[in-house]
């Protein structure tokens, strides 16, 4: 039987696998990770902030400037992290880039009593998509509303969009519980109490309103609330492993302060090896045919004993 987690005993989470694998990403030096590249699973890295940001801004430009009226493109954008946001419109504006073409996918929101949030709560997503970047770019130049795509709690048309238009890249970040966008581990019950659900019957999963693992809730109080946990959902709704394997690539981006050092050398080592476990839904994308990790050197940090 496999371990209990030690942060949510109701729950799967990382905490649950074995302990040599946690061992073998714990003792992984920041040297170490490059060379976890392999056909199919990139690791860049970044030596200034400056630098990371840019990079991952210009994924949004290269992926808008391939978008025509016969073959429309677009890109996944998460929330965290945000600071490309600002430059995405930045670069628009400067390169007078006509985004009539172009498309964006929001990758989650809240879930309000079982409805995604509106524009106006404040922790809203799709409302920082709007006032960090797309309410920045010079109306000439803006695409159109329906070519904005935002998850909510009836998706049809949101998944069915994924086959109407190309999505050149999906971005992600990782959270405390190892996931993309809000892909949580399960809870610990019914035919999944002993085992969590294989691979490929957590890759069947669309976008959908899903209950929030406690630490995705305690990380997301920390970053966005001011650590105010009542202040936060306990749902939202996520895109799904389903649209995100029609994603031409998967790039996600490691600051520093979205997980720690243990949990990016985790799901590297996971993913390079391709250890797959729903436990560790990042781990996930061992499976998908073109992922790259992107980390900030001065975030990789160490996996030492350090007291204060």
């Amino acid at each position: 039987m496999r371990p209990i987690s030690k942060v949510a005993p109701g729950w799967w989470d990382y905490t649950t696998l074995d302990a040599e694998l946690l061992n073998d990403a714990a003792r992984l030096s920041a040297e170490d990770l490059p060379r976890l590249a392999r056909e199919g699973f990139a690791i860049r890295i970044y030596e200034t902030r400056e630098d990371f940001f840019l990079a991952e801004a210009l994924e949004y430009i290269n992926a808008w400037k391939q978008a025509t009226a016969d073959h429309p493109a677009g890109i996944c954008g998460p929330i965290g992290p945000t600071e490309q946001l600002p430059l995405v419109a930045r670069l628009v504006n400067d390169l007078d880039l006509d985004l009539r073409h172009a498309h964006f996918w929001g990758m989650d929101e809240w879930a309000i009593d079982g409805k995604a949030a509106g524009r106006d709560f404040p922790l809203g997503f799709a409302k920082a998509d709007m006032d960090l970047c797309f309410n920045r770019i010079r109306p000439d130049l803006r695409m159109p509303e329906e070519n904005l795509h935002f998850p909510t709690e009836t998706p049809g048309d949101y998944t069915a969009s994924y086959d109407r238009v190309r999505c050149v890249v999906m971005q992600g970040g990782q959270g405390e519980v190892k996931h993309w966008a809000f892909n949580d581990p399960p809870r610990r019950e019914g035919k999944w109490k002993d085992e969590p659900p294989p691979p490929a019957e957590y890759r069947k999963l669309g976008t959908r309103v899903v209950e929030l693992h406690p630490m995705t809730i305690i990380q997301n109080a920390r970053t966005s609330g001011g650590g105010v946990v009542s202040g936060i959902p306990s749902q939202a709704i996520s895109v799904g492993p389903l649209e995100t394997w029609k994603a031409e690539k998967v790039s996600i981006w490691h600051p520093g302060w979205h997980d720690n050092p243990f949990g990016m050398r985790l799901t590297t080592l996971m993913i390079s090896k391709r250890l797959p476990d729903s436990s560790v839904p990042m781990s996930l994308l061992a499976d998908h045919p073109n992922v790259q990790f992107n980390f900030l050197r001065s975030g990789i940090g160490a996996c030492d004993v350090e007291m204060h």
